[in-house]
């Protein structure tokens, strides 16, 4: 796909990865549909990529309600005319063992509610989204691409049962949409980050970040923009489809 002129939607696209991905792309020329919960930060983001001599647009959007995916996608497709890609990025952490236990005994449970919110947003949403996008791109008779941001943490993580469930689901689905969508053009990719230097990543105390840098074999977290290249790769290689790729800096949880 040659980038220039083509729309990509981008899910929690106000800040983090999602706005460095849209900042990656811009100097491929580009269009960007902006989609996050949070209205001010998404406008911010859209005058941001507008300074940087990009077409953006914002959409108010939670990724986890039907009606509202539904109403944000009309609403691309009617301002812009068009959608060629989509990078289903949003995603929220409620991390918590499944059982904590303190002298032999289990004080705290992972609540129904903290499993609940991950895998609305991060495995729902990517559904609803990814869904309502091929819909249209069938519609439209284009084609596209759909980047499925998945995680390291879907091989299974210490505390994070939710998130490693969603992000599992997320990687199979690639696989799926892979299979189901070629016939129309469309092409189903995922991209599985390790620890990325974002704002959270960037919030660790000294020492947390030290020791799980540590971790990783080429020493140091990665860069948004890192992610950023490998979602312009996919978006420009034709021939990949149906692949999850581990931009990880080889660690292994």
């Amino acid at each position: 796909m040659d980038l220039r002129g083509k729309v990509i939607a981008i899910t929690g696209g106000a800040q983090g990865l999602g706005l460095s991905m849209a900042e990656g792309l811009v100097h491929k020329g580009a269009q960007f549909a902006l989609l996050d919960v949070n209205a001010e930060r998404l406008q911010e983001a859209a005058t941001r990529l507008q300074k940087m001599g990009a077409i953006a647009r914002s959409y108010v959007t939670n990724v986890a309600d039907e009606s509202s995916v539904i109403a944000a996608f009309d609403a691309i497709v009617n301002d812009f005319g068009a959608l060629d890609g989509l990078i289903n990025n949003a995603g929220i952490l409620r991390d918590g063992l499944l059982l904590k236990v303190k002298d032999g005994e289990v004080v705290k449970k992972l609540s129904l509610g903290e499993w609940q919110a991950v895998i609305d947003v991060n495995l729902t949403g990517v559904f609803l989204c990814g869904r309502e996008a091929a819909e249209r791109m069938i519609n439209l008779s284009t084609g596209g691409v759909i980047i499925n941001i998945s995680s390291v943490s879907r091989a299974g993580n210490m505390g994070q049962s939710n998130y490693s469930a969603a992000k599992a689901g997320v990687a199979a689905m690639t696989v799926t949409w892979a299979k189901e969508l070629a016939r129309y053009g469309i092409r189903s990719m995922a991209i599985a980050p390790g620890f990325i230097g974002t704002e959270m990543v960037a919030s660790m105390k000294p020492e947390a970040l030290a020791k799980m840098s540590s971790q990783i074999p080429l020493g140091r977290v990665g860069e948004p923009s890192e992610i950023a290249s490998t979602a312009a790769f996919i978006f420009e290689n034709d021939y990949l489809t149906g692949r999850v790729i581990e931009t990880d800096g080889g660690i292994r949880l």
